[in-house]
């Protein structure tokens, strides 16, 4: 009878996923906090400026923070591909941005309200506008109960 024949511990894809692992540790210093869809997130966005300059004839670079505020309507993708879509309304037109959550270019996240949905996608948004694009505000039980004692 022949001896079993035991496979090394880290297969190919425990290798990749220890390899993704580590790369969303070197992206991410600090991590975003937990959110879902139909929260309203802020999300800061580093953008650079490149302007060319007549008297030294050289482009300049400069990166500020730009804010994009919306409801985010959707989360797809696991580990280093994961990415969420925020929409907002800019002059009555809709605005829509797939951020992924391990850019180097997202500055932070910031959850400013959370939203109350029964659904994991809210495409359903798109064609709203008004009242009836309203979400209405969630509002965790478990944790009022953990601040009440």
């Amino acid at each position: 009878m022949p001896a079993l024949i035991r496979r090394p511990e880290t297969t190919k894809m425990n290798l990749l996923q220890t390899l993704e692992a580590e790369q969303m540790k070197a992206v991410r210093a600090k991590a975003h906090p937990e959110f879902r869809p139909g929260d309203t997130l802020k999300v800061n966005v580093k953008v650079v400026d490149v302007t060319y300059d007549e008297k030294a004839k050289a482009n300049k670079t400069r990166e500020r923070i730009q804010a994009f505020e919306g409801v985010c309507i959707a989360r797809q993708g696991q580990g280093l591909n994961e990415s969420f879509t925020v929409r907002k309304l800019s002059y009555g037109e809709g605005v829509e941005r797939v951020f992924p959550v391990y850019s180097p270019l997202v500055d932070s996240v910031v959850v400013v309200r959370k939203g109350k949905v029964r659904r994991a996608k809210l495409y359903y948004l798109r064609g709203r506008t008004g009242k009836s694009a309203r979400i209405s505000e969630r509002t965790d039980n478990a944790a009022t109960e953990a601040d009440a004692s």
